[in-house]
């Protein structure tokens, strides 16, 4: 059984006690605006490079803390600075948000990623319901309406591959819309909400989820069948095991116990799949077909996959009760904190070799910013909660 109480306030202290503080107090750009990430594992600025996802990632953590825990001033501040350096240098003239910028503002690369648009949405949506202003409103409802326009098609002319030769759809952006058009609905017409939903839930579900061999596919051909490629071939566990605490959010939603029920079965497939039975940890990438990848770092254990991973473990554990979510949560707990966390310097390492060492001792790049470790412990902070709450239920029935 979880000791979930104790869970929750380790989550939470982490969070409040070291995480967030160490960000605030290290990444804001208060003379140019926007967030350094490039952070030494002391927290010192070692590249001024903005890279546009990651700024939008963190106003969306400051304005979410700013609108579901407490109206600290200083939270919305961290949140506005990063808000008006967006809104003043982020997009392109069409309306597309760069990937990255220099320390002032100017654009370095070209607008490629829709990730960076998907996280600005999720930003300005939740920045809006902190500030009720209007232009972060209509920022946040009209980034997604170009998502959606875009997302046949993500990278447009930016895009490597010969078109008709391989065509491949991706797991990333369906997955993410589960999410995003949450983050969004008080912005969006209902059906909207509801169309995107069950896109996301179909895409996720049946689309990239082989039962057969039990795994979610990272890319698939665009009529959904199987291809034979180093893409196609390419399993991402963490991806799999974040879209899965996004589906049971969706099913704890709408009450589709099927739903959850196939979800949570996926998690623990994944676990199983995605765990390295020698030391430990779950893998980065894999080939379905146990084929030589072409990613130099498949074996490596990040701190994003990890954390994932520990959210939808236990909500698997809070809605099915089912102990084998206990024994694999007790079993991905210990092995994170005993290697991710820095209990000197704070925060949390991002990238650890296959035996766990650590590979890189910084606390942020240009793919690990102010997101993950403090989204991921909100989380189950609050699902420990949840579940502390029905165990207590349960002895109080007992007696």
């Amino acid at each position: 059984m979880i000791d979930a109480e104790n869970l929750a306030k380790l989550y939470r202290d982490n969070l409040l006690s070291d995480v967030i503080p160490f960000w605030q107090r290290n990444a804001v750009d208060w003379t140019n605006g926007g967030y350094f990430t490039c952070l030494d594992r002391k927290g010192k600025v070692y590249d001024t490079d903005k890279f546009v996802w990651l700024q939008a990632r963190q106003i969306w953590m400051f304005s979410m803390l700013y609108n579901k825990l407490e109206k600290r001033q200083e939270w919305l501040d961290v949140a506005l600075v990063g808000a008006k350096f967006l809104e003043k240098h982020g997009r392109d003239a069409e309306g597309n948000w760069y990937f990255a910028l220099n320390r002032e503002g100017k654009p370095l690369v070209q607008p490629y990623n829709i990730f960076s648009d998907c996280f600005a949405a999720m930003a300005f949506g939740q920045l809006f319901q902190a500030t009720g202003l209007g232009n972060h409103g209509n920022l946040g409802r009209d980034t997604f309406n170009n998502i959606l326009k875009r997302r046949q098609n993500p990278k447009g002319k930016y895009a490597k591959g010969v078109p008709g030769t391989r065509n491949l759809k991706d797991f990333a952006l369906p997955m993410i819309l589960c999410n995003l058009v949450l983050e969004l609905e008080h912005l969006l017409d209902a059906p909207l909400v509801t169309d995107t939903i069950q896109y996301g839930i179909n895409e996720v579900m049946t689309t990239f989820y082989r039962p057969d061999e039990r795994v979610i596919l990272e890319a698939v051909n665009l009529d959904g069948s199987f291809s034979d490629s180093f893409e196609g071939r390419l399993v991402n566990p963490g991806h799999g095991l974040e879209a899965m605490w996004f589906m049971m959010d969706l099913a704890e939603r709408s009450g589709d116990n099927e739903l959850m029920k196939k979800a949570a079965d996926i998690t623990l497939q994944l676990m199983e799949y995605g765990w390295d039975r020698t030391h430990g940890g779950i893998f980065y990438f894999l080939d379905v077909k146990q084929k030589p990848l072409q990613q130099l770092e498949w074996d490596q254990k990040l701190w994003w996959v990890h954390i994932e991973a520990l959210i939808s473990l236990a909500k698997g554990y809070l809605h099915t009760g089912d102990e084998r979510f206990s024994q694999w949560f007790s079993k991905l707990h210990d092995y994170t904190w005993a290697h991710f966390p820095d209990m000197e310097f704070g925060e949390w390492y991002g990238y650890l070799n296959r035996h766990g060492e650590v590979l890189l001792p910084s606390k942020g790049g240009k793919w690990k910013g102010c997101f993950h470790v403090p989204r991921g412990l909100y989380q189950l902070w609050k699902t420990m909660e949840a579940i502390a709450e029905k165990q207590r239920q349960l002895i109080t029935q007992d007696k």
